[in-house]
């Protein structure tokens, strides 16, 4: 590895030390209907968060509070000690299309209608609101 390569990869890898977050890749739902879950919860206080995840119909949503328990997990491994109320919130959420399964269905007459299974990838971060003040 180069001398540069080395510097840029040290500076990511000090970068990522004060990032809190969790990955949630290939999940068999279209990222429309995981954004909808997604939307619900930006920005919002991590455990206020959680309650509207759990009373949630959409089957989503159970997948995203796993996931957001991960990313606060993370933070309390990070910093070695628990999460408060009111101290973490969920500072950004993206949902990104993953693969797509291309399948065929019968159809009439001899043809095929293309079926479109897709998939997505959700990365949520979560932040502390003095890091949040402390930046601004």
């Amino acid at each position: 590895m180069g001398a540069r390569k080395r510097e840029s990869a040290e500076k990511m890898k000090e970068a990522r030390k004060s990032v809190y977050f969790a990955k949630l890749r290939n999940v068999p739902t279209s990222p429309r209907k995981m954004r909808l879950v997604v939307n619900m919860i930006r920005g919002m206080e991590v455990f206020r968060a959680l309650g509207v995840l759990k009373f949630s119909n959409k089957e989503a949503a159970a997948k995203v509070e796993k996931l957001l328990r991960s990313a606060i997990s993370n933070w309390q491994q990070k910093n070695e000690r628990k999460a408060e109320s009111g101290e973490l919130y969920v500072s950004a959420v993206s949902v990104d299309g993953g693969t797509t399964l291309k399948r065929m269905r019968p159809a009439p007459q001899g043809r095929g209608y293309r079926i479109r299974k897709r998939s997505n990838h959700v990365t949520l971060f979560v932040d502390t609101l003095s890091n949040n003040e402390s930046q601004n």
